[in-house]
């Protein structure tokens, strides 16, 4: 087989990575009893945090910023190819059912589209042109965060969309596992959770995708705790689509309230089911339809209604 000299290139440029460095104490690792190799990869995985905590103070800072747009009415929007992006995509497909947020508040996007979710679209990830054609179509602007997903930190995809992004006046993010990468240079806020060698040579799905699954954890639970959907801990903003969620409802406003099975019954017959307004309505001893006001005048922060409630 012969190599052209893009090629030749590519191949010393992910040398130089650590995230496809080869582990040659690892090079039998399939002659190894199946639980020795397990051990292995637990060991592994128990490092992802400590890379993570070295980032805390950057990941702060990109939740803030997140949040003051949001606050706004600005997007959160995850770009990433792979791996990356499916993370991504997860990510935000599970805010509308934990917070209730409109599903076109936080949306992922993935190089090749949504059949990419469960099939390998070729070339996708190295196309700049596209990224810039998915941004487009979602008309991104100053008050909406791209958080570019990469685990080398140099996908062409996730490069571009941070790019085109930052020049329409988004602020953005650059999250990879690489050292010095292209994506965390091109973006507002770069973290950089650099994980080391993974146990397969190359095989980023493993301890970076564990630590991009945990910054985006991060990045949208602690975004939206900002932004008052949640009180405590409690999931106030959950939405109520299945028998399991409209138990953790009532759950919720007794934990949150310590009121009776009937009058948290009548409080959320009172509120049209929504927990956060149950949960005012019984603490503020204010009706279903004062409890709205109330919270549309506080942005949905509870403690401010709760406040102006009993002021």
């Amino acid at each position: 087989m012969t190599f052209t000299s893009d090629h030749g290139d590519l191949r010393a440029e992910l040398e130089t990575l650590t995230t496809e460095a080869f582990r040659p104490e690892l090079s039998e690792i399939d002659r190894l009893p199946t639980l020795e190799i397990a051990r292995l990869m637990n060991r592994e995985d128990t490092t992802v945090p400590t890379a993570v905590a070295a980032q805390l103070p950057l990941i702060a800072v990109a939740i803030d910023g997140i949040a003051e747009r949001m606050a706004r009415g600005g997007r959160l929007v995850y770009a990433g190819a792979g791996t990356a992006g499916r993370l991504g995509v997860l990510d935000a497909s599970e805010c509308p059912p934990t917070f209730n947020t409109d599903p076109a508040r936080v949306v992922g996007v993935i190089a090749g589209g949504p059949t990419a979710l469960s099939t390998s679209i070729e070339g996708a990830e190295d196309s700049r042109e596209l990224a810039a054609a998915d941004l487009e179509a979602l008309a991104v602007a100053a008050d909406d965060t791209v958080v570019g997903v990469s685990a080398s930190g140099r996908t062409p995809y996730a490069v571009a969309a941070v790019e085109h992004a930052r020049s329409r006046g988004a602020l953005t993010v650059g999250l990879s596992c690489n050292a010095h990468s292209p994506l965390a240079a091109a973006a507002d806020h770069g973290i950089e959770v650099v994980v080391g060698p993974e146990l397969l040579t190359g095989s980023t799905r493993l301890k970076s995708g564990t630590a991009q699954k945990l910054v985006l954890n991060m990045l949208s639970t602690i975004t939206m705790i900002r932004l008052g959907k949640t009180y405590g801990n409690l999931m106030v903003d959950v939405r109520a689509s299945n028998e399991k969620l409209r138990a953790r409802s009532r759950r919720i406003v007794a934990l949150a309230t310590g009121a009776a099975d009937d009058e948290i019954e009548r409080a959320l017959a009172a509120t049209d089911g929504e927990v956060k307004n149950a949960v005012l309505a019984i603490l503020g001893g204010v009706d279903g339809p004062t409890a709205a006001r109330l919270l549309e005048e506080s942005r949905g922060h509870l403690r401010a209604a709760l406040a102006k409630a009993s002021g």
